[in-house]
């Protein structure tokens, strides 16, 4: 890989004693950012950890020394360097005085794409999810020179703050071919992405960080226009986006649905679910977990799909080592459906999870219980029909045994509104450390959903 970086025209903007023990570091080239708070010693953060610069201390005079030597700083409290990829972000005190400053490295990094190459030829829309400071921005930026130059398609990109071409009306040379529009306002981002549609006739439009239901919203309106998106937006994986209410609609968006009787007894689980509202705006997505490990849903309508249903999917690794070979591999993830919004108030209208489906009662043996799938369980029901717990063990298809002796047990199930009056029961499990798990009905959809929690 090709590294672009031009450390040496923010270094020269930086007080003299940063400068000086920046200049010859041994680990400059693993440099993230330097921060610089009043008052306190400036430090270098690296890839590697943080380091002191200095034993001086930052003074007033020094943060004015840098200030003046860029461009100003916008509403959203950023300023770049021209010319460069280089941020610089601030921090001000009650009397709108600036006290701090992170100054964030941007690399232009040729190559970094190589391990989704075959996707972006694929023509489908891609959404790169990660938390700040995994490299979204730098994999964009690759991704707008490598459709416009070698796969020489007209691209537009949205350039909220400046981050992906530069602080400059002359855009970076790390972009291509790509075109910039520029966005003055961050909450004008959702205009602007229609207008790059409609006056400038992309075959490519790229954002950065769509984080409001607007722009989620303008993202389909592009999609339905034919016009290939890729965009990033926070978050470690889907899970996240299915219980952001405002982001939801990146992927089809959620609805809750009241299924009839036989069709909630033919898919085997209760008569209110949550299911897809729409087609995804985003066909693939890929989760960077490190930066030389991804993961990628090849098909984001299924991944959703199986999500919501509790099913499992499948998903691709994909991982670029030193000699720049990528592989392949398949994983396999369980999902519990009720796991993804256990602790979530994000649906709290409409299913409310404060009182969950399942809960174990004695909490002191919760860390014992994630280690129930090792062992082999003998069930105790109390208050429930053995042939019901037996039709959500054959569902499953699993091998569990359910005996009659408490002391014998593994763990015990029963109804919730029952085992929380049975204080004789609840002290004899915390004797012999059995967990106690309860479901709110005396259904097989919510035994075989408590089932798959602990075994799968």
């Amino acid at each position: 890989m090709n590294v672009a970086e031009d450390l040496d025209k923010l270094l020269e903007n930086l007080p003299f004693f940063i400068q000086e023990n920046l200049k010859n570091h041994s680990k400059k080239d693993k440099l993230i950012e330097i921060v610089m708070d009043l008052g306190r010693r400036p430090e270098a953060r690296f890839t590697t950890g943080p380091q002191y610069l200095s034993q001086k201390i930052i003074s007033w005079q020094d943060i004015d020394y840098t200030t003046k030597r860029i461009s100003e700083f916008s509403d959203e409290n950023r300023a770049g360097i021209e010319r460069t990829l280089h941020r610089i972000s601030c921090i001000r005190n009650r009397q709108y005085l600036i006290n701090g400053l992170t100054c964030r490295v941007g690399r232009a990094i040729f190559g970094t794409i190589s391990i989704i190459r075959d996707l972006l030829e694929s023509g489908q829309s891609l959404l790169i999810l990660g938390k700040p400071g995994v490299g979204k921005t730098t994999i964009i930026r690759e991704i707008a020179r490598v459709l416009a130059d070698e796969m020489e398609k007209r691209v537009i990109i949205v350039d909220t703050s400046n981050e992906i071409a530069g602080d400059s009306d002359v855009p970076h040379s790390g972009i291509g071919r790509a075109r910039r529009m520029q966005v003055s306002k961050t909450e004008f981002q959702h205009q602007i992405m229609i207008e790059a549609v409609e006056n400038h006739m992309p075959e490519v439009i790229i954002i950065d960080e769509i984080g409001t239901e607007l722009e989620a919203l303008a993202a389909r309106t592009i999609a339905e226009k034919g016009v290939q998106l890729v965009g990033t937006t926070h978050g470690n994986c889907l899970e996240n986006l299915i219980k952001n209410p405002s982001l939801s609609d990146l992927i089809g968006g959620i609805q809750y649905v009241t299924l009839s009787d036989d069709e909630a007894k033919r898919r085997g689980t209760q008569k209110s679910i949550l299911e897809r509202k729409a087609y995804p705006a985003f066909q693939i997505a890929i989760e960077i977990n490190k930066q030389n490990s991804w993961t990628v849903h090849e098909n984001v309508k299924n991944s959703i799909d199986s999500l919501l249903r509790g099913n499992s999917s499948v998903s691709q690794i994909r991982q670029l080592s030193i000699n720049e070979k990528t592989t392949i591999k398949y994983k396999k993830l369980q999902k519990n459906f009720l796991s993804l919004f256990k602790n979530s108030n994000n649906f709290k209208n409409i299913i409310q999870f404060n009182s969950n489906n399942w809960t174990i009662l004695n909490q002191q043996n919760q860390i014992k219980s994630r280690n129930l799938k090792t062992k082999k369980l003998l069930i105790y029901t109390y208050s429930l029909s053995n042939n019901l717990v037996k039709e959500a063990v054959y569902k499953l298809g699993l091998k569990l045994l359910l005996t009659k002796e408490i002391k014998k047990a593994t763990i015990i199930i029963g109804l919730k509104k029952h085992l929380k009056q049975n204080l004789k029961l609840k002290k004899l499990a915390k004797q012999r450390n059995i967990p106690i798990y309860t479901v709110n009905q005396s259904s097989v959809y919510q035994v075989t959903k408590l089932l798959q929690s602990l075994i799968c």
